[in-house]
């Protein structure tokens, strides 16, 4: 049993909690469909383009599954280690999770993670433990049920914008519900901009009335975070994520499942470009083709960076300020999210809808800096960050050490 913190495993958490922020500052700083599609808000002349491109390639849910993946190599790693009642502290650690989760979506932001995470968590003990390939054979097993779910949806709006494109049809009217959802739809836009003009009282009786919406956003966010859990769990175990492979295994992995993802997530950046940004196509790339490759991009980054983090960066002053904001994952995804509200939301300097997509994206910047800058500092005075602090006191219902010894 490992004990001892891995700096290589500390500073790719590190690198998932950053990887994650150029997506969500375009959560935001711009209406819903802008996420996925640039002719939704902020732009779509020949840099916009290249800046969405490059985002869909190399960003879009590959930081996010990544991330998922540190989340269940972290439970992994504590019921491990045991102690006295192991399941016990777990459980207490993901109802307290579900708390500062339900506070954090109400409050700040609608795309928060950590509810369902802290929902999956509770089954990852029934699973952790299962052989390898049975892990494996799991998560692919949740990534086509959910592709299956979805590409059903998603093959009526293909044969729809088939016959568009081909002029096998001239009727319109079925674009409306797809533009409402993944496109420019001005009405869409204009309610999107309204409501980010709420004070902070309102947005919370706002979020508190929708509470349905939370379990459907949780609901929705299983199967594929189960699924990178569970390659996570395996990656850990397997010893890849443990230091254990060498560093030629790791660029092998990285390289073979790394360079054909590129390919097919460039070829459908393509064909979203080639068809002006159009709602079905590029919803179609974004939520359903490209999931499974999107996988495959976010172990290649995780192989990649355990060959560099572990092997020629290891005794770098930079490997270690990443480590140190991976041993801060949970407040600085947290404080993310205050800094970005503080930006764009009216109760901070309100520049919701004011931005074009290089601003948002030069804006992200903003906490990554604070993470690399504040959480080296935080640390050598403190053992843990503010939120693991406030996380782990409350599940053991009393407040808990937080300054190192002098």
């Amino acid at each position: 049993m490992i004990r001892h913190r891995i700096a290589a495993l500390d500073a790719l958490r590190g690198v998932a909690v950053a990887g994650i922020v150029p997506m969500n500052v375009i959560a935001y700083a711009m209406p819903a469909a802008a996420y996925i599609n640039p002719r939704a808000y902020g732009g779509d002349g020949p840099f916009a383009t290249g800046l969405w491109a490059l985002s869909f390639l190399l960003v879009e849910d590959k930081f996010r599954t990544l991330f998922a993946m540190m989340f269940g190599v972290g439970v992994t790693i504590l019921i491990e280690r045991g102690g006295a009642h192991p399941w016990r502290a777990h459980y207490a650690r993901m109802a307290a999770l579900f708390v500062i989760a339900l506070a954090h979506a109400v409050l700040l932001a609608n795309n928060d993670v950590l509810r369902a995470y802290a929902v999956i968590g509770c089954l990852l003990p029934f699973l952790i433990r299962l052989p390898l390939r049975w892990l494996l054979i799991g998560a692919a097993a949740l990534m086509l049920g959910q592709l299956a779910v979805s590409g059903y949806v998603a093959w009526a709006w293909l044969r729809y914008w088939h016959a568009l494109a081909s002029g096998l049809t001239s009727d319109m009217s079925g674009m409306a519900e797809v533009e409402r959802r993944f496109g420019a739809d001005p009405q869409v836009i204009a309610a999107s901009i309204a409501q980010w003009q709420e004070s902070l009282p309102e947005r919370i009786v706002r979020r508190m009335n929708d509470w349905p919406l939370q379990f459907t956003a949780i609901a929705a966010q299983i199967p594929s975070t189960l699924a990178a859990m569970l390659v996570g769990v395996t990656a850990w175990r397997s010893g890849l994520l443990a230091g254990q492979w060498p560093q030629r295994r790791l660029l092998r992995l990285a390289a073979w499942l790394g360079l054909p993802s590129l390919v097919a997530l460039a070829a459908m950046a393509a064909w979203s470009i080639f068809t002006g940004f159009d709602a079905i196509v590029t919803a179609f790339n974004a939520l359903v083709l490209s999931a499974p490759f999107d996988m495959m991009l976010g172990i290649a980054y995780a192989a990649l960076a355990m060959a560099l983090f572990g092997g020629p960066l290891a005794a770098r002053a930079s490997t270690r300020r990443w480590a140190a904001v991976g041993r801060m994952a949970l407040t600085n995804y947290l404080g993310t999210s205050f800094v970005f509200a503080g930006l764009f939301a009216a109760w901070g300097l309100g520049l919701f809808g004011m931005v074009t997509r290089a601003q948002t994206l030069a804006l992200g910047l903003i906490p990554v800096a604070l993470m690399l800058v504040v959480s080296p500092l935080w640390l050598n005075r403190f053992r843990q960050g503010p939120a693991e602090w406030l996380w782990r006191s409350l599940a053991a219902l009393k407040p808990l050490p937080i300054r190192l010894p002098r």
